[in-house]
């Protein structure tokens, strides 16, 4: 039996209709879909618009892993302090003028020299607790300490009168005595006295121009002695000068015919701060040899001598310094070395006083040591032997006088 055949032509044509009416189908049904509404409750998915490079709104990683993304800062955040609340405006009433106040606290500075009875040697490692201060009997605070140990500003202040050779002898071995054991950065002038005061040196730091200048006093003129003028001078002086200052007095400590007479050159010790004095007195080998002996005048001269050494020790102790009486020569080195390591060893206490009254008036200090009870300082040697020490400090001061 012989089939019919198909021709290829109409083969191709069907098959091309079959796929045509499969697309057609098939976008009607997508149609369909994108037109039915979803169910109650349930939002279409958005698509994901982020790039993984792109940091969330609310920060932090985007998934398990990504990027980490600092928080947004807002414009206004909510934690912003609110603004301070304006100063009040004060007006001055009508009629006043404007005014300025101000107000000065008192500050009051001791230096004080701890030193061996015995061998004056400068006691260290001594600490703040260890001093008591009192201003006319009432203790003080102390506000501040330190041990200062600094070039020294001293004036040489020496008598050189037509009296006899030994004083002259005597002040120029001091003097050289005085002058071996400066130091480079110390500023040192000598002046002499009899009748009147001479400006031997300027201050310098030249050591060999002040001992010069001693090698220079060769013969005096005069032999009156005006030490309460002199005195007074160098105080005056050395009032212009800022800081600490010491006068080194070497002389017999008689006055013969000053125009001050004892309480006002006193008074000028008392009120000039800032300045300590050290005092040696010559003449004390011939005072040695003439002590004692017979006759009216010379029992009033061992009295002048008396109220001289008398004088030269209340200059020394009223401003925290030391007075010397040496009898020989040889005892004028450990003297100075003495001076010398007194004078730049120092506890420096500062206080500011109970009483801040600007009246004008003297007040008297006293300075104590004790120990971590509160008891009196006990000082032993290496062998447990109790030790004596002196306590170096100015009598008092004078409060600055309220200005009308």
């Amino acid at each position: 039996m012989i089939r019919p055949r198909t021709s290829v032509p109409a083969l191709c044509r069907f098959s091309l209709a079959v796929l045509m009416l499969a697309f057609v189908v098939l976008a009607l049904a997508a149609v369909s879909r994108a037109q039915t509404p979803p169910p109650a409750g349930q939002q279409p998915k958005q698509p994901d618009q982020t790039t993984p490079e792109a940091a969330p709104d609310s920060g932090g990683p985007s998934g398990d892993s990504g990027v980490i993304a600092l928080p947004k800062k807002k414009d206004n955040p909510d934690n912003t302090p609110p603004p301070a609340p304006a100063a009040p405006k004060i007006k001055t009433p009508e009629g006043m003028p404007n005014f300025s106040l101000r107000v000065e606290v008192p500050e009051v500075t001791v230096d004080v020299g701890v030193l061996l009875e015995k061998t004056g040697q400068f006691v260290p490692s001594l600490k703040p607790g260890n001093f008591r201060i009192y201003e006319d009997g009432v203790e003080q605070k102390v506000a501040g300490f330190k041990r200062t140990e600094a070039p020294i500003t001293a004036l040489l202040l020496c008598e050189f009168a037509s009296t006899n050779y030994y004083f002259i002898y005597d002040m120029r071995n001091a003097a050289f005595s005085f002058a071996n054991q400066l130091r480079p950065q110390d500023y040192v002038a000598m002046m002499t006295f009899d009748m009147r005061t001479k400006i031997i040196s300027d201050f310098t730091q030249d050591k060999r121009q002040l001992q010069e200048a001693i090698a220079s006093m060769q013969i005096p003129l005069f032999s009156e002695r005006n030490l309460f003028d002199a005195l007074y001078e160098a105080e005056d002086r050395l009032s212009r000068i800022e800081g600490r200052k010491y006068i080194i007095l070497i002389a017999s400590g008689r006055d013969t015919m000053s125009k001050l007479t004892f309480d006002k050159i006193l008074q000028k010790v008392k009120n000039t701060p800032d300045i300590t004095i050290f005092a040696v007195s010559t003449g004390g080998a011939l005072r040695a040899m003439t002590e004692g002996g017979g006759g009216m005048m010379a029992g009033m001269r061992d009295l002048d001598y008396l109220q001289a050494d008398n004088e030269m020790k209340t200059f020394s102790s009223l401003t925290g310094g030391r007075w010397f009486s040496p009898r020989f020569a040889a005892e004028m080195p450990e003297i100075f070395q003495e001076i010398n390591q007194n004078i730049r060893s120092k506890y420096q206490l500062i206080y500011h006083p109970t009483n801040d009254k600007q009246d004008g008036k003297y007040r008297k200090l006293r300075v104590v040591l004790v120990d971590e009870e509160g008891q009196p300082l006990r000082i032993e040697d290496e062998k447990h032997k109790p030790l004596k020490y002196d306590i170096i400090a100015r009598d008092g001061y004078r409060a600055k006088q309220e200005v009308e």
